[in-house]
C-alpha cells in the first residue's frame, strides 16, 4: 500500500537556529512563528539537534537566582539543544516516521536529504492528517495496491469494504499464506 510520505506532510518553511544563537534569540522566533522547537543547524545546514520550549524552560529553572529571576543570557543553542538530532527522510512513510518518534520519544523530526541537509520538519500533529482520508480513497488504495498489485488477486475473489477508517476483507484465496496473521 502507498502510505503518504513525510515529504508530502512536512513543513518546508523551517525556522532554524545556529549553534551559537543566544538564549534570548531562541525565544523570539519560537514566539513569532508560533512553533515549539527549532532545529539547530551547522554551516552546511545539517541538523545537529533540536532546541524546544521544554529545553528552554528546563534551562530557566536551572538558572533562576534566589529571587526567581532568570539568568540564562549566556546560554547558547548548542548548550540547550537535545542532541544528536533525530531525523527522517522525505521518502519515508508516515508509519516509519511515527515509529521513529515513538521509539526515540521525540515530538518532531527534522527532514533531511541524502547529504543530511535540512529540507523541512514534521511533527506529531502533522501525522494524523493521513487518517482523515475518505473511506472510498482508502478502499481504492487497498483494492489497487494490496489486493491486485501486491497479492495478484482477482477482484472477484476478494473484496475490501471500508467503514469509518476500518477495512474488512472478504472472499477466498488459493494459498493460506496470503492470509495475514493477527497480532
Amino acid at each position: 500500500m502507498r502510505h503518504p510520505t513525510v515529504g508530502a506532510l512536512m513543513s518546508r518553511d523551517v525556522v532554524r537556529a545556529r549553534p551559537d544563537t543566544p538564549f534570548k534569540e531562541l525565544v523570539r522566533p519560537l514566539e513569532e512563528n508560533d512553533v515549539t522547537a527549532l532545529p539547530v543547524v551547522d554551516d552546511p545546514d545539517r541538523p545537529m539537534g533540536v532546541v524546544s520550549e521544554a529545553d528552554l524552560l528546563r534551562k530557566c529553572a536551572e538558572q533562576a537566582d534566589p529571587t526567581g529571576r532568570i539568568r540564562a543570557e549566556g546560554s547558547r543553542a548548542e548548550e540547550l539543544m537535545s542532541a544528536p538530532a533525530v531525523c527522517a527522510r522525505a521518502e519515508w512513510t508516515v508509519v516509519e516516521a511515527a515509529r521513529l518518534m515513538e521509539t526515540q520519544n521525540v515530538k518532531r523530526l527534522p527532514v533531511v536529504d541524502e547529504a543530511d541537509r535540512l529540507l523541512g520538519i514534521v511533527g506529531r500533529g502533522d501525522l494524523p492528517r493521513v487518517f482523515l482520508r475518505r473511506d472510498e480513497a482508502i478502499g481504492e488504495e487497498i483494492d489497487a495496491d494490496l489486493l491486485r498489485r501486491t497479492l495478484g488477486l482477482d477482484p472477484r475473489d476478494v473484496t475490501a469494504e471500508e467503514r469509518d477508517g476500518r477495512v474488512t476483507l472478504s472472499g477466498s484465496v488459493e494459498h493460506r499464506s496470503l492470509i495475514p496473521s493477527r497480532g
